[in-house]
């Protein structure tokens, strides 16, 4: 196996906002439990229960998010085979130029002169078409299991202060306290990804997170 193979091996399939958007997304659904959750009634028996469904909850939700994961994947990769199906069988090369224009970044196809966009138009007419319909790969596997792993995974420090202290009222500010801290670290780790503030970004994925529970809790759920 050369370097590059070996490269391709150990690259993630899921880019790090994929990764935060799904933490987070688990971090929202498990404090949709928690927020809701009354210490002042509430005894062993109803904290075990809410443990239960919002463990629970998460583990539907991760393997929905992972079938989706699939579905999307099947449909990006139909994409570009009908994209590059169109482009070949264009009727003239001014109309596949154009198409090409519109399925690169902008920047990218402002930059490309008709030569360039005549030599891709000629490396796709000699690609060999692929007459099946788009399958799942390994690596989307790895993805849809990596996506339910970090949802269910994402219940789990929230939820640990109810497993370890009697007192609910202090399990309870302790969870919320996890709970602030992973949205500030997620906030601080997306901006920095996206080419953001990563301070602003923190700061408002605190105030978004905790508007999205309110609303949640406020809808019933």
């Amino acid at each position: 196996m050369g370097p590059e193979a070996a490269e391709n091996t150990r690259r993630s399939v899921l880019d790090p906002v994929e990764r935060l958007s799904e933490i987070l997304f688990g971090l929202i659904m498990v404090l949709t439990f928690t927020g809701s959750f009354s210490v002042a009634t509430a005894d062993r028996a109803d904290t075990k229960e809410m443990l239960i469904t919002a463990i629970g909850c998460n583990i539907a939700w991760g393997l929905i998010d992972a079938i989706i994961y699939l579905m999307h994947s099947l449909n990006s990769r139909s994409v570009d085979r009908q994209t590059l199906f169109a482009i070949r069988s264009a009727r003239t090369r001014e109309h596949a130029h154009e198409m090409i224009r519109k399925n690169v970044p902008k920047p990218v196809a402002e930059e490309l002169s008709p030569e360039a966009l005549e030599r891709i138009r000629g490396r796709i007419a000699v690609m060999r078409a692929e007459s099946h319909r788009p399958l799942l790969t390994r690596d989307d596997i790895r993805g849809a299991c990596g996506v339910f792993l970090i949802v269910v995974a994402s219940t789990v420090p929230v939820i640990l202060p109810f497993f370890f202290l009697q007192d609910l009222y202090a399990a309870m500010r302790l969870s919320n306290a996890i709970a602030v801290v992973m949205l500030a670290v997620i906030g601080f780790a997306y901006g920095r990804a996206s080419g953001f503030s990563p301070w602003l970004t923190s700061g408002v994925m605190v105030l978004l997170g905790s508007v999205l529970v309110a609303i949640t809790i406020a809808l019933g759920g």
